[in-house]
């Protein structure tokens, strides 16, 4: 099966850190989609959620990630990496395919 996303080391540590320390439930997995698409253009949403009807399940280094079906072509070769510098931090959205 191919994984549609990358999440690099960082985001990964992140995301474990986050999944450790913040009561986020043992069944819910890392949710990575889509928003809007008008003129703003398209805005990535990152969150924790049960699986839904509908959704592809994958495991990215232990990490339980969730898609849903129709948002996996607009994910399709993205790579999520967490920026943590002196006036900002949060994960970050890149395709390389796409510059």
């Amino acid at each position: 099966m191919i994984i549609p996303i990358k999440i690099t080391e960082k985001a990964q540590a992140e995301i474990r850190n986050i999944m450790a320390n913040k009561n986020i439930p043992a069944d819910y997995c890392l949710r990575v989609g889509v928003k809007g698409g008008g003129c703003g253009g398209m805005a990535y949403a990152l969150g924790f959620d049960k699986p839904k009807e509908g959704d592809e399940k994958f495991d990215l280094e232990g990490i339980p990630v969730l898609l849903e079906k129709r948002h996996v072509m607009f994910l399709m070769g993205m790579q999520i990496d967490f920026f943590d510098g002196s006036d900002a931090r949060g994960f970050t959205f890149v395709n390389p395919d796409r510059k």
